[in-house]
């Protein structure tokens, strides 16, 4: 079997965490510690986060996305390949090596995704863009740590809280959405979602493309008109 190998490291800000990237032979993995946090093999649940979410803001005019964490890009490029011409999509990643990945080791991945005139990649904290843009998203994406159950950063705990949903909820224009990516279903998430005014659908969809192998889950949260 061909061994993994390390590639490089990038600090999370606020921590004393790191993240790597790994390698073997086509395949990629992003690493805390042990714990793979993504592998450019799983992409159809972050895939599926894109389409749920757009179908859901599909016809407005001159759109207005935020994705929080970039990844290795499989719901930016899925946003990109069905999101209309005049759409606007902000992706905010904390972590600076992540962002340079993209552009070096795994710029294959990506495929020019970057380079898309609808694209704009903030190095920020997707909280502090929610906070900064009051009203100004039609869609919120949050694809941050492995879901509401944060394990890269404590502060990820509070944008899943009732304070942190408000935030978003306040972010979102009226009929608007935030879909949330997780490894895995969380009922005490669900009610604080719907406690905070959201109207709530639960998806559970696949992380494989194939028929076969794990599912996660996706809430689509929508802020009432």
């Amino acid at each position: 079997m061909i061994p993994w190998e390390h590639l490089d490291t990038g600090e999370i800000p606020g921590t004393s965490d790191e993240l790597k990237l790994m390698r073997r032979g086509s395949e990629y993995s992003i690493m805390l510690g042990q714990i793979e946090l993504m592998n450019s093999r799983l992409s159809g649940s972050e895939e599926a986060l894109a389409r749920l979410s757009w179908e859901r803001v599909a016809g407005r005019e001159r759109p207005r996305i935020l994705i929080g964490g970039l990844g290795m890009g499989f719901t930016l490029r899925a946003m990109l390949a069905v999101a209309a011409p005049d759409a606007e999509i902000v992706v905010a990643e904390l972590v600076p090596a992540v962002v340079a990945w993209a552009r070096g080791p795994m710029v294959h991945i990506f495929d020019g995704s970057l380079d898309d005139e609808r694209v704009r990649v903030v190095e920020a904290d997707v909280a502090e863009v929610m906070d900064g843009a009051p009203g100004g998203f039609d869609a919120i994406l949050l694809d941050v740590d492995n879901g509401p159950e944060g394990l890269t950063r404590e502060s990820n705990d509070a944008l899943y809280s009732f304070v942190g949903l408000g935030h978003a909820k306040s972010a979102l224009r009226p009929g608007g959405v935030l879909a949330v990516w997780s490894q895995g279903p969380d009922s005490r998430f669900l009610g604080r979602l719907r406690q905070v005014g959201f109207a709530v659908e639960e998806e559970r969809v696949k992380a494989h493309r194939g028929k076969r192998g794990a599912r996660h889950v996706i809430w689509l949260a929508g802020r009432p008109s």
